[in-house]
């Protein structure tokens, strides 16, 4: 049993530490999405070590560094609990009419159309969004545009198709390849009948992975090109889709001092959505950022459709005489804007040698 818990232990503050090289290769890099696992799996270790401590004694020596990764980890994931303040205002009087989002990974390769659709009807969001739909999914959500006749389509069969189907009034849209051309982002323009307007943007970067990319360049260089974009737009914005990344990770970070947006989920819950069969292993990937005179009334996550990830929902106001760039903002330094602008660089760099 000792030596169980000393490989155990070595291997948890091994996963622990490597977020903190910065080095943009995958096995650096996806640990960061593993801190719920490693803080759940630290407790467990500390608690079995200290049943076995007065035979052992020598176990404190990974006991130690264990315990500081372990607050360490904690402190990091605290924001995204309900104890934690949130950000933003409540709508009092005045502002937009509910709106309510949806948006899902469907995954390419699931087949179960008629569950999805089912499922967009029975919930009836004014908007929603899909990612990795190619043309069979296109092909499928056919029926669904009698209820949603607006709608940006970019019917890709590279697992990066996107797709945007809106009850509201889409005024002007936009397709963005920011760092791959074929990695899509959706910008749209909408127009409320109540006459509030926000831009929606839609985005799905490339995961650092043994099976995808091999660095998290061009996942952050398409992140943060995003959050460039959103700083020039001035206006009501909210940004969902699937991050590849979760929002505790430096460049979430930056992306939103960046963009100047609301982590939604910081304040109430993490709400993990990928991967649906393995439950131990779900991480927040789904992610949502608002600006702050965009009220989130609720934030929830879908039972499962068939695909890899679950749906996220929310609803949310458009407030009234409440400019975008008021309220909460995170200051950004220096140091900070040269490391973003490395980043999009980088990104880009590691695109063009790719092709």
């Amino acid at each position: 049993m000792p030596v169980v818990l000393a490989i155990f232990s070595g291997i948890l503050i091994l996963l622990s530490v490597l977020p903190f090289i910065s080095h943009h290769h995958w096995v650096y890099r996806a640990p960061e999405f593993l801190k719920q696992q490693l803080l759940i799996s630290q407790v467990l270790i500390i608690a079995i070590t200290f049943l076995n401590i007065q035979s052992n004694p020598w176990l404190w020596c990974f006991q130690f560094p264990q315990i500081v990764l372990m607050i360490y980890h904690a402190a990091l994931l605290f924001p995204f609990t309900p104890l934690h303040r949130r950000y933003g205002v409540k709508v009092t009087s005045g502002g937009s009419m509910p709106i309510k989002l949806v948006f899902c990974n469907v995954e390419q390769q699931n087949d179960q159309y008629d569950r999805f659709r089912e499922f967009i009807i029975k919930e009836n969001p004014h908007i929603f969004l899909t990612m990795e739909s190619n043309h069979e999914w296109e092909q499928s959500m056919k029926i669904l545009e009698k209820s949603y006749p607006h709608t940006v389509k970019v019917t890709l069969d590279n697992t990066y198709g996107m797709h945007f189907y809106s009850q509201i009034k889409i005024h002007r849209f936009q397709i963005h390849f920011f760092v791959a051309d074929d990695v899509p982002s959706i910008e749209a323009e909408l127009h409320t009948e109540d006459g509030y307007r926000f831009v929606f943007f839609g985005l799905h970067p490339p995961p650092p992975s043994p099976t995808e990319e091999e660095n998290s360049l061009e996942r952050d260089g398409d992140l943060l090109s995003a959050a460039k974009r959103i700083q020039e737009i001035q206006m009501s914005t909210i940004v969902a889709g699937d991050f590849n990344n979760v929002a505790w990770a430096r460049s979430s970070v930056l992306f939103r001092k960046s963009s100047n947006l609301i982590d939604a989920r910081i304040g109430r819950k993490i709400l993990s959505s990928f991967h649906t069969r393995y439950w131990f292993f779900r991480v927040p990937l789904d992610l949502l950022f608002h600006s702050s005179d965009i009220a989130i009334d609720k934030l929830f996550r879908y039972p499962s459709v068939g695909s890899d990830h679950f749906p996220i929902g929310c609803t949310f106001h458009i407030l009234e005489n409440h400019p975008p760039s008021a309220g909460h903002k995170e200051p950004i330094e220096e140091e900070e804007e040269l490391e973003i602008r490395e980043m999009i660089a980088k990104g880009q760099e590691e695109e063009s040698e790719n092709r």
